[in-house]
């Protein structure tokens, strides 16, 4: 395929290679345990009930075993996050808080090992919200991520409980950002057939996690919290005109927390770009906008994207300033990173900086900046 260098892929899951009895060390069950059976294989095991969660190889947890596959497709850098099962909401905060630890130092080793290669993104227990917020500046302060990755809800609380209010305006002000996947989706008997927790489940719960972080307000009192969805936002993109329709027809009901629009926050809000198909790219940068969508591939996984940006690559109606965009660029804002972790910053062509200081220097207010960084364009063949 032909990849692009410095391809960023915002979406990707790691584990420790082994890690403690968790169902001895808390003194209860629930937990995921790992199993090495085979060389470079192991089984995630649900503890309580000895049930098969899912087989997974040493790219899972391997940085090295990543980064040759990495090569192999093209991908200059991933955003290391761990596997949603893992967050725990439903355990004892101190336990969940202890076990975020280790999944977080664990990153951090790999982030230390190979900072050209990994960025990282942490693991808080959202259920103790000043818990969470201790770890999350540990994660951005003491291992240097670029922030955390998160679950569509907590227990029974949307994203916009009150009681999380905190851990939003912590993020916010240290510069933090989000990355909302979907977990814990219904387990009922209409659910459980055909995969659907995970083919219609995860949208669905995408979409409830955008819809209250909109009505709930989370979004109009955080404006520079940076937050991005998993696997294309979900069913969100494609239900925004029902969900505005809502909001004007039924304010009694929608604009009870947040009297604006929901397509507001259309710009200020990111999605990956794990959707499957081209014609569902195009529009979702239509949509969410081309500045705002993320490569996202959840390597190393069956239902992700391989090899990752493939669709991306493959939508001929992009020009080369589009895909750079959508591949590493929007990528380093949303991560709040001032340069590319392999190449630092390059000025832009000198043509694109003289354009964008007339601009600027329209406004009156407006004074010196930086120049931006970019990579070059070229392309590789893997």
């Amino acid at each position: 395929m032909s990849a692009r260098r410095g391809t960023i892929d915002v979406h990707t899951h790691i584990l420790p290679e082994r890690w403690p009895d968790l169902k001895e060390r808390y003194g209860y069950g629930g937990w995921i345990q790992l199993h090495h059976h085979c060389n470079g294989k192991a089984s995630m095991m649900k503890d309580k009930d000895g049930q098969l969660f899912r087989e997974i190889e040493e790219n899972c947890w391997s940085p090295e075993a990543r980064i040759k596959e990495m090569d192999e497709t093209g991908v200059a850098v991933q955003v290391l996050s761990t596997v949603p099962v893992m967050f725990s909401y439903w355990a004892k905060p101190e336990d969940t808080l202890d076990l975020c630890t280790i999944l977080n130092d664990d990153i951090a080793k790999a982030v230390k090992k190979y900072p050209t290669r990994f960025v990282g993104l942490g693991t808080i227990p959202m259920q103790a919200p000043e818990q969470a917020i201790l770890e999350l500046r540990r994660c951005v302060v003491e291992l240097g991520f670029a922030g955390v990755q998160i679950g569509s809800h907590v227990n029974q609380w949307n994203l916009d409980a009150p009681e999380l209010e905190r851990v939003f305006a912590v993020a916010e002000e240290i510069g933090a950002c989000i990355f909302v996947h979907p977990w814990d989706m219904p387990e009922d008997e209409r659910m459980k057939k055909y995969w659907l927790q995970w083919l219609v489940g995860m949208p669905c719960e995408t979409a409830v996690a955008i819809c209250s972080m909109i009505f709930g307000g989370v979004l109009e009192r955080h404006p520079r919290l940076r937050v991005c969805f998993a696997h294309g936002g979900g069913a969100f993109p494609f239900i925004i005109g029902r969900v505005e329709h809502g909001f004007k027809s039924r304010p009694d009901l929608c604009a009870k927390e947040n009297p604006f629009n929901p397509r507001k926050y259309i710009g200020q809000i990111y999605t990956d770009t794990l959707v499957h198909d081209e014609g569902a790219l195009k529009y979702l940068a239509s949509t969410i906008g081309e500045d705002r969508i993320i490569l996202g591939s959840d390597y190393p996984f069956p239902l992700g994207e391989h090899p990752p940006g493939k669709i991306i690559v493959s939508v001929s109606e992009w020009g080369d300033d589009t895909k750079d965009k959508v591949m590493y660029r929007n990528a380093l804002e949303f991560l709040g990173l001032k340069c590319h972790p392999q190449n630092g910053p390059m000025p832009m062509e000198e043509e694109q900086q003289n354009s964008q200081q007339s601009k600027l220097e329209e406004d009156s207010d407006w004074q010196p900046q930086t120049k931006i960084p970019r990579l070059d364009t070229e392309r590789i063949t893997s």
